[in-house]
């Protein structure tokens, strides 16, 4: 026995001291290149043709989104998209339910905040058939008033849930601060107070403003060749009338360069845990940057083995995890830094994100680390290219940002160029935590002390008045 564990004793640092070996060299991933028309009416259809299982993936995306959210009916968009299922002049939301599950189809709409996308995933047979379905519910939803109450009370539920966590009253916050009233302002799915206010008239002024064949694009995956997608596509959509008038533009102006960033608390005394975000503007997705944007991102904060999930979890055992992201959108999208932490080491979990945060403009990412990252960046995207949803999201997101569709296949090639030096480059133009919004959502007694020894101004909220549909942040206090 004692042998035994006199061996154990001598092999194991032999094995803590190994590294894992250099990540072999990517495959080359390789998508049929997309092949598009334009009908008659502005439809732009784009097909990915994938033979060899019989099944196809669509989407008909709609080219508005959250961002379009009229001002005081914060979640319109998402919203409209849920009811656009629940009924057409034809058909009831149950007969759509059911006629979508006898063809062995799946049926969702969403939005996001430059789209709302109608998706479809079926077997190749029947794709004619479900196309139909995506066709009248596009056109012809009636938005029946019960359906829109059964909608906007089960949104209304699940926010009053949501809006009782620390780290989605956080990452709303930070939203407000980084955009103000801007579009991105808001929260994408709105909040109960505005939801409120939003009619019948509401959902089908958006519809009739924005659902529309010269604002949309069609886009097939899978088992179907382009000639027959364009005749289905024509055969669905072609008698589909272009809007009679110009399409209104978002306003994206943002909050005034004299407002900096802002620290501020949301004291939650009664939750479990404290939220962190940190929070600045980024970058666009035509934004020249792109590649190095995402493997910097993927360095700080993209995955298990980025700098700051590797010195909060692995090394202090601050959190479960910590992670950063560049959401690119049609405009200047949010960087995000987030994590979470018991309350007392909050503070901490700030100094040290935003410690992580300048690191990366110091000095150059060390080719151990950096090829590793990059080869994460690029797994990721051929994973994403797996099934022919995956596809068809990116091709949608190319063609909705305005991209040559042969970029799919530059993006293994772009990933693979970003240098170390392109990285602290990009991170000195971009990544500046003094730049950065802080915000922390927790019980604020356990950490504001140490906290205000970072900062010199320090805001501090209850959640009782706190108010996200303001710029503010509190709730506006009645005149005597």
């Amino acid at each position: 026995m004692k042998r035994i564990l006199a061996l154990t004793l001598l092999v194991l640092p032999l094995f803590a001291q190994q590294t894992p070996p250099p990540p072999a060299a990517p495959r080359e991933t390789k998508v049929p290149q997309p092949v598009g028309k334009t009908l008659d009416n502005g439809l732009r259809v784009i097909v990915v043709p994938k033979p060899g299982i019989p099944l196809v993936a669509a989407r008909l995306m709609i080219k508005a989104g959250a961002a379009a959210d009229p001002k005081g009916r914060d979640g319109l968009a998402q919203l409209t998209a849920s009811v656009l299922t629940k009924g057409t002049k034809t058909r009831t939301a149950e007969e759509i339910a059911r006629g979508v599950e006898a063809l062995g189809a799946t049926l969702s709409a969403e939005a996001g905040w430059d789209s709302t996308s109608i998706n479809i995933s079926v077997m190749s047979s029947n794709l004619g058939k479900t196309m139909e379905y995506v066709a009248d519910v596009a056109r012809n939803a009636t938005f029946a008033k019960a359906e829109l109450d059964r909608e906007r009370a089960r949104t209304v539920d699940a926010l009053q849930v949501t809006l009782e966590q620390p780290d989605a009253v956080a990452a709303i916050v930070a939203s407000r601060l980084v955009f103000g009233e801007a579009p991105y302002g808001h929260n994408l799915e709105g909040l109960p107070v505005t939801l409120a206010k939003i009619t019948r008239a509401d959902l089908l002024k958006f519809h009739r403003t924005y659902y529309r064949p010269d604002n949309a694009v069609l886009v097939f995956a899978g088992d179907i060749q382009p000639d027959d997608a364009f005749s289905l596509a024509t055969q669905r959509f072609g008698s589909w009338k272009k809007g009679p008038s110009p399409l209104p533009s978002p306003h994206f102006a943002g909050r005034g360069d004299s407002v900096g960033p802002r620290v501020v608390v949301i004291d939650m005394p009664e939750a479990g845990n404290s939220a962190v975000v940190i929070a600045g503007r980024g970058i666009r997705r035509t934004d020249p940057a792109f590649s190095q944007a995402i493997v910097t991102n993927m360095v700080l904060g993209g995955g298990y083995s980025s700098r700051l999930n590797q010195k909060i979890r692995i090394e202090r055992g601050l959190s479960y995890g910590a992670d950063s992201t560049f959401e690119a959108r049609a405009e200047v999208g949010p960087f995000l830094a987030t994590s979470q932490t018991k309350h007392v080491s909050a503070a901490d979990l700030v100094e040290i994100m935003r410690s992580e945060i300048d690191r990366l403009a110091a000095t150059d990412v060390p080719p151990t680390e950096l090829v590793p990252r990059k080869a994460a960046v690029i797994g990721s995207f051929a994973f994403s290219l797996e099934t022919t949803s995956g596809v068809v999201g990116r091709v949608s997101a190319l063609a909705l940002y305005g991209q040559p569709l042969s970029e799919i296949n530059r993006y293994v090639p772009n990933m693979q160029a970003v240098t170390a030096e392109d990285v602290r480059k990009f991170a000195a133009s971009h990544l500046a935590s003094k730049d950065f919004s802080v915000v922390i959502a927790g019980n604020a007694k356990e950490f504001i002390e140490p906290l205000r020894k970072q900062f010199s101004e320090v805001e501090v909220i209850s959640l009782s008045d706190l108010d996200l549909s303001s710029p503010t942040l509190r709730v506006r206090m009645k005149k005597e």
